[in-house]
Order: C-alpha cells, then sequence, then structure tokens
C-alpha cells in the first residue's frame, strides 16, 4: 500500500487528488496539508511513501517545504505538482529534492503512475521535459569562473570512465534505451551502472543525476 500525503492550499484540488488516489486499491491517504509548514509536520508525523506538493502556498511554500523535507533523510518522497510545465518554481522544486514534475491538468492515470514511479524510487520527469527545464532555467546554477577552472567536484571522484560518460548522457536526456543502443550495452547493464552512479553520488534518483550532470559541468545548456 502506497501512502501519500496531499499538500495543496486549494480544497477541492485536495478532495479532487483523494477521491482519485482513494480509488485504487494501492494507495491510501494518510493526510492533507495547506501550507508546508503543516506538510513537514505531517510527514514527521506519518512518514509517508509520497507527497503531492504544490508550490504556491501561503507561509512556507512547497520549495522549501521540500528543501526541509528531504533535509531530514525522511525515505519520504515528493512529487510536486504545479499549474504550468515550464513554471519556474518547479526547477527549483527539483534542485531541493523533489523526485519528480507534473501538472495539475496531467491525465488520472498519469498521475497514478507518477505516484506509483516515485514511490518505487523512479523519477516521474521524462528526460525530454527535464532537459527543457534545465535548458530554460539555466541561469540559476552556479556561474562558473571564467578563468581558473574549478577543481573537479569530489561527487565525480569515484565514478569510473564508463559510469561519468554515462551520467554525461543522462545528463543530455538519454533514456536507459537509448543509452544501451547508442554505447552497445545491454539494458540491464545500463540500469546496473546508473544504480551505481546514484549510489556514489549521492544523487536520489535519475531527476538528481541529471542536475549533477549540469552542476558540474558534464553537460552544457544546448
Amino acid at each position: 500500500m502506497t501512502t501519500v500525503l496531499i499538500a495543496d492550499d486549494q480544497a477541492m484540488q485536495r478532495f479532487g487528488f483523494r477521491m482519485l488516489l482513494e480509488s485504487q486499491d494501492d494507495m491510501t491517504v494518510v493526510g492533507e496539508a495547506s501550507n508546508g509548514t503543516e506538510a513537514i509536520r505531517l510527514v514527521d508525523q506519518h512518514h509517508p511513501d509520497v507527497v503531492l506538493m504544490d508550490i504556491r502556498m501561503p507561509g512556507l511554500d512547497g520549495i522549501e517545504a521540500t528543501r526541509r523535507i528531504v533535509a531530514t533523510g525522511d525515505r519520504t518522497r515528493i512529487l510536486i505538482v504545479t499549474t504550468f510545465d515550464l513554471d519556474e518554481y518547479a526547477y527549483d522544486g527539483l534542485r531541493a529534492g523533489a523526485s519528480g514534475f507534473l501538472v495539475k491538468d496531467a491525465q488520472p492515470e498519469e498521475l497514478l503512475a507518477g505516484i506509483r514511479a516515485v514511490a518505487s524510487g523512479d523519477a516521474v520527469v521524462a528526460p525530454s521535459l527535464t532537459r527543457r527545464l534545465l535548458d530554460a532555467y539555466i541561469h540559476h546554477l552556479p556561474a562558473s569562473p571564467t578563468t581558473d577552472p574549478s577543481p573537479e567536484d569530489p561527487r565525480l571522484g569515484s565514478l569510473t570512465e564508463r559510469e561519468r560518460e554515462i551520467l554525461t548522457v543522462i545528463g543530455q536526456g538519454w533514456t536507459n534505451t537509448e543509452i544501451a543502443e547508442r554505447l552497445h550495452l545491454a539494458e540491464s547493464t545500463v540500469k546496473t551502472h546508473v544504480g551505481r552512479i546514484l549510489a556514489k553520488t549521492g544523487a536520489r534518483d535519475r531527476v538528481q543525476a541529471v542536475i549533477l550532470a549540469y552542476d558540474t559541468q558534464l553537460v552544457a545548456p544546448a
């Protein structure tokens, strides 16, 4: 059973989500929050598998709530649900540690599939959309020096050459199938490499791996 917390300041939106989720045999709603502060308190109380996190909420917004929940090390994963598919705040939410991003007008089956994916440890954001988000808001990344290059990020130090290569193409938006075909590897081997990359770098999921590739300048915006 996947436990879900709904964080949204609109009561009708929360009601709609609850009705949809509770129609599923494998999901249950453990609480509702109307702002980020309530969401943090309820996560600490219930430790849900997934939080459906709105971004714009009164008081503490969804981005800061996401950041604080992730910082606790709780197993709860955050799925951001917002109004616009290129909302600038969505990018900040992903950088804060969210595991996925959906828009509120997504089809019900898309939302349900997204919750299940996030609960199982996968990323919800498709590689192409991830790339769009990062390219659109690349100015949020720390400015790189124009003279002496920075020392290599320590998160890359333990990666093998093959793992570094795969992290680079993940950042370029390649799927596991594309990586397998283009690098002449079995898809199971690619999945093993991706798992090791996440473990070695501390990235929570594929979305965070893409952000890492940008942060460390393995990938530059198109």
